[in-house]
C-alpha cells in the first residue's frame, strides 16, 4: 500500500483532529491535510510518540493521532512502555513501516520488514494493535479503530507513494508552533 493513499484514508475519516506527524509522514500529511492542529514540532527523530503522549494526557477530551515512522519509533521504543503504562484512551499510534530511513538517505532500518510493532505494543500494554498490508482492509477497519478506546497501535506496511515536498522550514518553524498553540487554545475553550 502506498503511504499517501493510506494517509488520504485517514484524512477522510479524521478531518479535524490533532495529528503529530513525523518526518516523511509529516511532509505527506501537510500536503494531504493541511490544518492548524497538525503538531509539526517534532524535530528530533523518535520523539513523535512522546510528544503525542504529552498531548493525550494534557487534552484528555481530544483524540490524538501520531503518524510515526518505523525508524523513528525504533529510536524510542521505551515510549511504548510509557504509553502502555499511562493508558491514554484517546491515543492512536500509527506506524508507517517501510523498512527505510526515508528522509535520511533511504538507508535500511535494522530489522526492516521483520519488526513486529503490533506485538511489541501489546506486550507494552496497549489495548489493541493491528497490522495492515492493503488499503481496502485499512479503509474498512479505520472507522472502528477511531471509535475504540486506546492506546491503539496500527502498523501500516507501506511503500513510498506520490512524492511531496520536504519542507523542513515548515516543520521546524515558530509559525507552525504558534498556529498549533492558537488552534488548540480555541479548541480547548470552545
Amino acid at each position: 500500500m502506498k503511504r499517501d493513499q493510506a494517509l488520504k484514508v485517514l484524512a477522510q475519516h479524521y478531518p479535524d483532529g490533532i495529528v503529530v506527524p513525523v518526518y516523511q509522514a509529516a511532509f505527506d500529511w501537510m500536503a494531504i491535510r493541511p490544518h492548524p492542529l497538525n503538531y509539526l514540532c517534532t524535530g528530533a527523530m523518535g520523539q513523535g510518540s512522546s510528544h503525542a503522549l504529552g498531548l493525550a494526557l494534557a487534552c484528555p477530551k481530544e483524540q490524538i493521532v501520531v503518524l510515526d515512522g518505523d525508524g523513528s519509533l525504533l529510536m524510542n521504543l521505551g515510549s511504548l512502555v510509557t504509553i502502555g503504562h499511562q493508558g491514554p484512551c484517546n491515543f492512536l499510534h500509527i506506524v508507517c513501516q517501510n523498512g527505510i530511513y526515508e528522509v535520511n538517505g533511504e538507508f535500511p532500518v535494522p530489522g526492516g520488514a521483520e519488526v513486529d510493532f503490533a506485538s511489541m505494543a501489546l506486550a507494552a500494554g496497549y489495548r489493541e494493535a493491528h497490522t495492515f498490508c492493503d488499503l481496502d482492509s485499512w479503509a474498512r477497519s479505520l472507522p472502528d479503530i477511531l471509535e475504540s478506546s486506546g492506546p491503539i497501535l496500527v502498523d501500516l506496511k507501506l511503500e513510498a507513494g506520490k512524492p511531496y515536498p520536504r519542507d523542513y522550514p515548515a516543520i521546524h518553524s515558530e509559525a507552525a508552533r504558534e498556529r498549533f498553540r492558537s488552534a488548540l487554545a480555541v479548541r480547548q475553550t470552545g
